[in-house]
């Protein structure tokens, strides 16, 4: 089975900075792409960052120049990197990731698999 774990949340004074990580593990044939989202109390979740199988990224204009994401395709992990954080970027942040996992039948269609959140709050 697919998982998606994140870690690297936390509380950080406005300012600051943080990265987030998220491993796959389980039966994986092919991870394409990966990225971010978040949602704060209230409202929608929204996306952050992606990026794909070949290293092209995309970013919300929201966050466009404070973060980038990256990732190791060797450790099936991707990362957030975070700088210049204000309040208005706490949430709790997703990973999210198309993978085909291998099953007993072999290679499946890839499906769209989600972590279980990490918190980031940015406050004084």
């Amino acid at each position: 089975q697919v998982q998606l774990v994140e870690s690297g949340g936390g509380l950080v004074q406005p300012g600051g900075s943080l990265r987030l990580s998220c491993a796959a593990s389980g039966s994986i044939f092919r991870i394409y792409v990966m990225g971010w989202y978040r949602q704060a109390p209230g409202k929608q979740r929204e996306l952050v960052a992606t990026i794909a199988e070949s290293g092209s990224t995309s970013y919300a204009t929201s966050v466009t120049g404070r973060v980038v994401i990256s990732r190791d395709n060797a450790k099936n992990t991707v990362y957030l990197q975070m700088i210049s954080l204000k309040p208005e970027d706490t949430a709790v942040y997703y990973c999210n990731a198309a993978i085909s996992p291998r099953t007993a039948q072999g290679v499946t269609a890839p499906s769209n698999y989600w972590g279980q959140g990490t918190q980031v709050t940015v406050s004084s």
